[in-house]
């Protein structure tokens, strides 16, 4: 079953009340109604007046037909669609609930409950691809202080940064429950299908990997919230019960990382040794090798990493870095300049390929990818609440502007 909340709550009056109070305190005007007779704006707050009154006595589905007499009269009324749009939801009309969200958010584009309620409709609607653009516009506009709402939000984004195998995204969106101190079950599983790198939504994963997912989320979840030595004992207990199941002993690696690398590289070495093709393993160890400046060791994991996924920019990345370590330069700004195709907005990408543009003594394309790498550096780091200045999601060396 999926998480998802009663919008006629407390937490709906107080999505009702930012709403209105956003419209009047934003500054821009709603599109001009047109003048109206006098009769049809008797007929409008007639109607209105009607299904206030439905809707407030508890019948809603009685007060949407109404409503929407009164949205036929005036189509640009925000608070109408705002109104049939979380009625709809509640009595689980998705596809019905979705347009008139949609309606909202052409007249009101800027508001983010809005386009947090469309992206939770299109999530039941599968419409996936559309649904993580709306959910994350509601996230960046914010919602008015309606810290449920938001809750939901993150929740159903996550999911779908896992289900489109973007895992790390999934993690760093994940890591703002932590910071709340939410450890629901919901959360916890939502970790585990990260840290498995396991493609699913929580009702499409296989049954029998239940109990694996949670110990892995439970691990997942002590490690964000740094609570070291309990995550240490989550991973010992999920390695002890599945020690050749996929991706547990990269996920342990990744724990290690950061305390002991030799360790955390006869991690990756197993899991390979599981999954010969497990390019995430690859890349973490010729990430590793290039922390160490042991190239020539590095290279064979990278080359091999971008043969098996070609798209996977990450993979650009390392291999573009230890080209150019190589004196490749050549090659090396291929590769990179591949990346930043790949992901033009990586801070990481760009700062790769103006080191690579500098080396080969393109001054002109070094300065415009710093001046890139700046500004998405910027945007990136305010999005990570909390994020430690030294921490780089792809593996690589604190970011510093690029010489």
């Amino acid at each position: 079953m999926q998480f998802r909340f009663r919008v006629f709550s407390v937490f709906l009056i107080l999505v009702l009340v930012a709403f209105s109070v956003s419209a009047q305190t934003t500054g821009r005007k709603r599109p001009a109604a047109k003048p109206r007779a006098s009769s049809s704006k008797a007929a409008f707050d007639a109607a209105v007046k009607r299904a206030d009154e439905a809707r407030n006595a508890g019948r809603l589905a009685e007060s949407v037909p109404l409503y929407l007499q009164a949205l036929q009269i005036r189509p640009d009324w925000a608070e109408g669609w705002w109104f049939v749009g979380a009625i709809l939801y509640e009595g689980d009309r998705y596809p019905e609930a979705r347009d008139a969200f949609r309606n909202l958010v052409e007249i009101e584009p800027k508001r983010g409950p809005a386009w947090g309620m469309l992206g939770l409709c299109e999530f039941q609607t599968r419409e996936f691809d559309r649904a993580v653009v709306s959910l994350q516009r509601g996230r960046l506009l914010g919602f008015d202080g309606n810290n449920e709402l938001g809750s939901v939000v993150r929740y159903h984004t996550a999911l779908l940064y896992i289900r489109h195998e973007q895992f790390e995204i999934a993690y760093d969106i994940l890591r703002e429950f932590v910071r709340e101190g939410n450890e629901s079950p919901r959360v916890v599983e939502a970790f585990g299908l990260t840290m498995l790198r396991m493609p699913f939504l929580p009702n499409e994963a296989p049954p029998d990997r239940r109990e694996q997912t949670l110990l892995a989320g439970r691990a997942g979840y002590n490690l964000a919230a740094r609570r070291m030595n309990e995550a240490r004992e989550a991973y010992e207990v999920l390695l002890a019960r599945y020690p050749e199941a996929p991706n547990v002993h990269y996920a342990y690696g990744i724990f290690l990382l950061n305390q002991d690398a030799d360790a955390a590289i006869e991690e990756f070495q197993r899991e390979l040794k599981i999954s010969p093709s497990h390019v995430p393993s690859m890349l973490q160890l010729a990430f590793e090798y290039l922390k160490r400046n042991e190239h020539e060791t590095a290279l064979p994991w990278a080359e091999k990493a971008v043969q098996l996924a070609p798209t996977l920019f990450p993979g650009r990345n390392a291999l573009g870095r230890i080209l150019l370590e190589l004196g490749q330069v050549e090659r090396a700004v291929k590769e990179l300049e591949e990346g930043v195709r790949l992901a033009p907005e990586s801070p990481e990408m760009h700062y790769a390929l103006a080191r690579a543009y500098t080396r080969a003594g393109r001054r002109e394309d070094a300065a415009r990818e710093r001046e890139i790498f700046q500004r998405l550096d910027k945007l990136y780091r305010a999005q990570r609440e909390g994020q430690p200045a030294g921490e780089n999601p792809e593996g690589g060396a604190e970011r510093k502007p690029p010489e």
